[in-house]
């Protein structure tokens, strides 16, 4: 990161050393950088990644032998059940 210094003259108000060092923060584009970047997340290494592919394996056969076994419904079709039927 860029720190910025600005030193006050002797004889210069408060609200004038405030604009010059805005302006100069503003020039420097230092806030366009951070705001570029602010939401921006880490590449996941490929340990994560793989723990995560694991994890969803692991669960969607769960859901299979759950759904053979009758203890879950079978609507993998994507239509909506009846409830009042």
């Amino acid at each position: 990161m860029i720190n910025i210094e600005i030193i006050g003259n002797e004889n210069e108000s408060n609200t004038n050393l405030l604009r010059r060092f805005t302006k100069r923060v503003r020039s420097s584009g230092v806030i366009k950088k951070v705001r570029a970047i602010r939401y921006k997340l880490r590449d996941a290494s490929k340990y994560t990644k793989k723990k995560q592919a694991l994890r969803s394996i692991k669960r969607k056969t769960e859901i299979e032998k759950l759904i053979r076994l009758g203890k879950l419904p079978d609507n993998r079709s994507g239509e909506k059940q009846n409830i009042d039927a």
